[in-house]
């Protein structure tokens, strides 16, 4: 009978008929929350974007588990907090470094999917680690197409150039060298839009991660014309390089609906943290986190709040969902939708979104949501009514927030509730005994200490 039921599951698994639904992930790099049309955008023309958020769920209160990059995407595609196997800060572009990435024990969702019968590509930036312990085909994606390290130019490759983090680096599909032609984003939206159509006949995972907008701010001339009434030159390259990854997005989007398998395609759009802002008049990428506080690095909202879209129209009425959700939950669905195994390994942390945001579970999907930085000098707890209580690295006190009547966090409620404040902290705390130091060191630390060593191994000449 055991026998019979594996068999039929296996039958069931290979029939191109599979109703199981197609998933996709769109993810974009350092994109500031006010920045999209259907976050409220006036002057970034966002057209996909907002038809997906039209027909899909927004999540009102969309969270990311990190506000930076690396431990931002380890969160994602574990279905784990990023603290829990120390990966608490972006790794250094590295191919020798056999330890300089996501720990090999823990099984990416892509993995699971892999198990249950789904095809699983990735297109875009790893910045999960640069050695073959970590390459995307060695994790679970049966296609990679992309570039392992935190970035890349827009326009060029040029091998002549010192490696460093690997921005001029040559791209990679699969385990061989590859290039591109044009505009970066736009190669992988054209990329993915092939992926759909050759796998159309079965369910598959894909996973888009964009580079787009984070620097360097590069765009095709054109686009950024189109922006010319835009005075602030930096947004206007900005919002360029927004509306390509939305156009690309719209092409992905377009292969579905041309072979068909739009209906029945789970998609989810977000940004892996909020964008960064500039300090004292420098940096910053022209994003724009209104109406948050903060942006890329911080704990505050600005840091991890972020777009975050859910569209499936065989399943999903369109509207919003009001209670927190963070990325965990991505995963979690994924595998569950897919009839695969949460559970084995290292447990995931989401949860299954479905039953929530069709109203058929009526509760708030988490108690509360974590965040650490800094091996715990930093941390960050959100409740599911709104309350958030965190200490920054830039504050030496701890604050207390209610975002639903203080959404810029700009009223620090400590002093008029105490008891709640340390209620909260002793409820991080209990989270945070399952988390693990950070087994890494930042990228500049990492080529300061690597420069360091080759330095005394191999000392110039003077």
């Amino acid at each position: 009978m055991v026998m019979g039921l594996l068999v039929m599951s296996m039958v069931s698994l290979a029939n191109p008929k599979d109703n199981r639904p197609n998933i996709i992930v769109f993810l974009a790099d350092d994109m500031g929350y006010a920045d999209a049309g259907f976050t409220g955008a006036k002057d970034i023309k966002t057209p996909h974007l907002d038809k997906l958020a039209s027909e899909g769920i927004v999540f009102k209160q969309g969270y990311v588990n990190h506000p930076f990059c690396g431990p931002s995407r380890a969160a994602l595609l574990s279905g784990r907090y990023p603290y829990r196997f120390g990966f608490e800060t972006n790794p250094a572009y590295d191919p020798a470094n056999p330890l300089m990435g996501i720990d090999p024990n823990e099984k990416l969702f892509a993995a699971r999917l892999q198990e249950a019968g789904y095809k699983t590509g990735a297109i875009g930036k790893w910045h999960l680690g640069a050695a073959q312990e970590f390459h995307p085909n060695n994790r679970g994606f049966d296609y990679f197409y992309g570039f392992l390290g935190g970035g890349h130019d827009y326009f060029k490759i040029d091998l002549t150039k010192k490696v460093w983090e690997a921005y001029l680096q040559g791209l990679v599909r699969n385990k061989r060298p590859a290039d591109f032609d044009g505009y970066l984003t736009t190669a992988l939206s054209q990329d993915a839009a092939k992926f759909v159509s050759d796998n159309k006949n079965e369910p598959f995972f894909l996973y888009v991660a964009y580079n787009a907008p984070h620097q360097p701010l590069q765009a095709p001339k054109e686009d950024i014309e189109r922006y010319s009434f835009i005075e602030d030159r930096k947004r206007r390259t900005y919002a360029a390089m927004v509306d390509v990854m939305d156009r690309g997005i719209g092409e992905v989007v377009q292969s579905l609906k041309d072979n068909g398998i739009y209906d029945n395609t789970l998609i989810f759009f977000l940004s892996d943290n909020g964008g960064p802002q500039p300090k004292k008049g420098k940096g910053g990428n022209a994003s724009s986190n209104l109406p948050f506080r903060g942006g890329k690095g911080s704990l505050y909202d600005g840091g991890v709040h972020v777009p975050f879209i859910a569209c499936w129209p065989d399943k999903f009425k369109p509207g919003t969902y009001d209670y927190p959700v963070n990325s965990l939950d991505i995963g979690r669905t994924a595998v569950e939708l897919a009839g695969g195994d949460a559970l084995s390994g290292n447990t995931m942390e989401g949860v299954n979104l479905v039953p929530y945001v069709t109203g058929e579970n009526k509760k708030a999907p988490h108690d509360a949501i974590y965040w650490r930085g800094g091996n715990g000098s930093a941390w960050s707890v959100l409740t599911s009514d709104g309350t958030k209580h965190l200490k920054t690295g830039g504050n030496k006190n701890p604050q207390l927030f209610y975002l639903p009547k203080d959404i810029s966090e700009s009223n620090d409620l400590m002093e008029k509730k105490p008891k709640q404040a340390e209620e909260l902290r002793g409820q991080w705390e209990t989270w945070n005994e399952k988390n693990i130091h950070n087994k890494m060191l930042g990228y500049k630390d990492y080529h300061k200490k690597r420069d360091a060593f080759y330095e005394q191994a191999v000392p110039r000449a003077k």
